[in-house]
């Protein structure tokens, strides 16, 4: 009895061995996976071309079935590599044509899928509406910015805290700003786009001196900014984005002085200009984007270099919901090179309404933000940021944003003995932002 027990065990074993020895071969995988795909088991039908691959097989119609896969569970990143490699096998089929260029799209990666769309039959690219050259968007935005404690502040007591006595105390006290957008973007050749933006920025200040007695003057600054951004792809998926950002205009200021005996005040204007240049390098790898920038500055007649590197991560494999956690440095002649900010950034789809948010903390003096839009090159400096977006799709070119923004500023009452800058105090206040603005997608 034993024996026969025995003997069964080891037969079963052996079967179980060589059926484990026993090769797939091409027909088997080919059939079973077109029968899992026939009968849309997504799920399955990944589990069995992973399986099958170690296996040692791998063939076109695997590759695609398997993008087709992952595209119908929305995991269209994921999806993007495998018909790609489709793709190098084979471009002639329409059908994986528009596989690849929807899964790009999809995954956020348009101007890819331009320079892959160049390459499809004349009806592919009628069915998905391709150009070479197009506008792609533009848009206008607007925001006005405000401090609620500017009452607090020029009603304060900074000018004993720095015991001005009767030195020449004098500060600048944010009260609001507005600023004006327009950004427009367009296709030049497959794979190669500019983005151009205009800005105008209207700065309100009071100007406060303390020279024997409490002196307040409105002091306004006008500020335009120009900047372009070209964006290129070379070879595969490497993106290159060099950008120029040149800042100019004026700031009102008051100076004081003296004619004998008496003092007094006359208005002065300082004209200013600032300068970015930019490059940024990224790729996609799968569900990761990596990336770094580098630039160089001139503001507020102060150069520097500013430097950051980031990843991206996508853990649906697609646009739903991501998150960028990013690293900057800085160097400049006055402290050589260090770290300066860390910042995390994401978005995510909420139904229709798509949310972006973004938070940064460390030391953003003469800060530059991702593409030189943002320059905080007024007075001041910062330690924290945040900042929330909603976009609300208006029909299928139009989206509709509202931004808002907090951010803590400090600023320094400055004390002068004899022109000579002597005792300070430093005060800070919380600087709110609210946006609007509408885009048109062509």
């Amino acid at each position: 009895m034993y024996k026969r027990i025995g003997i069964t065990v080891l037969l079963s074993l052996f079967l179980i061995s060589v059926m484990a020895q026993k090769k797939w071969n091409y027909v088997e995988v080919d059939t079973k996976s077109y029968t899992l795909f026939q009968q849309k088991k997504w799920d399955e039908l990944i589990a069995f071309s992973a399986e099958s691959r170690k296996q040692g097989i791998d063939f076109f119609y695997l590759q695609a079935r398997t993008g087709i896969a992952f595209y119908n569970l929305k995991k269209y990143r994921v999806a993007s590599e495998w018909f790609l490699r489709a793709w190098e096998n084979d471009r002639s089929f329409e059908w994986l044509q528009e596989y690849l260029y929807y899964s790009l799209v999809f995954s956020g990666r348009s101007s890819e899928a331009s320079k892959y769309a160049a390459k499809f039959t004349k009806p592919m690219q009628q069915k998905i509406g391709f150009v070479k050259n197009k506008p792609l968007r533009l848009a206008v935005e607007g925001g006005y910015s405000f401090n609620p404690n500017f009452d607090e502040l020029t009603n304060g007591s900074l000018d004993q805290e720095a015991e001005v006595g009767d030195n020449y105390g004098e500060a600048y006290y944010l009260k609001n700003y507005h600023f004006e957008s327009v950004d427009f973007s367009h296709r030049v050749l497959p794979g190669f786009n500019i983005t151009h933006n205009l800005s105008f920025v209207t700065v309100n200040r009071e100007q406060q001196i303390d020279w024997g007695r409490r002196n307040t003057f409105p002091v306004k600054t006008q500020q335009y900014q120009y900047f372009i951004n070209p964006n290129f792809i070379v070879g595969k998926r490497i993106h290159i984005s060099p950008s120029f950002n040149v800042v100019w205009g004026k700031s009102e200021l008051f100076l004081g002085a003296e004619r004998g005996a008496n003092r007094y005040f006359y208005p002065s204007e300082i004209n200013y200009s600032d300068f970015i240049f930019s490059t940024s390098v990224w790729s996609n790898f799968g569900n990761f984007i990596t990336g770094a920038e580098i630039n160089f500055a001139s503001i507020t007649n102060r150069n520097f270099n500013q430097y950051s590197a980031w990843i991206t991560y996508y853990p649906f494999s697609n646009t739903n919901f991501y998150i960028t956690p990013k690293i900057y440095f800085k160097s400049d002649a006055g402290n050589g090179f260090g770290y300066n900010t860390f910042g995390i950034s994401g978005g995510a789809k909420l139904g229709p309404v798509y949310f972006y948010g973004q938070y940064l903390v460390g030391d953003m003096k003469n800060f530059i933000e991702t593409a030189g839009y943002v320059i905080a090159n007024f007075p001041g400096r910062s330690e924290n940021k945040f900042m929330g977006t909603l976009y609300f799709p208006i029909g299928k070119k139009y989206q509709f944003l509202v931004r808002y923004i907090n951010q803590n500023i400090f600023e320094t009452y400055q004390v002068y003995t004899g022109g000579i800058p002597g005792n300070s105090v430093e005060y800070s206040y919380y600087k709110h932002t609210i946006t609007g603005g509408i885009s048109w997608n062509f």
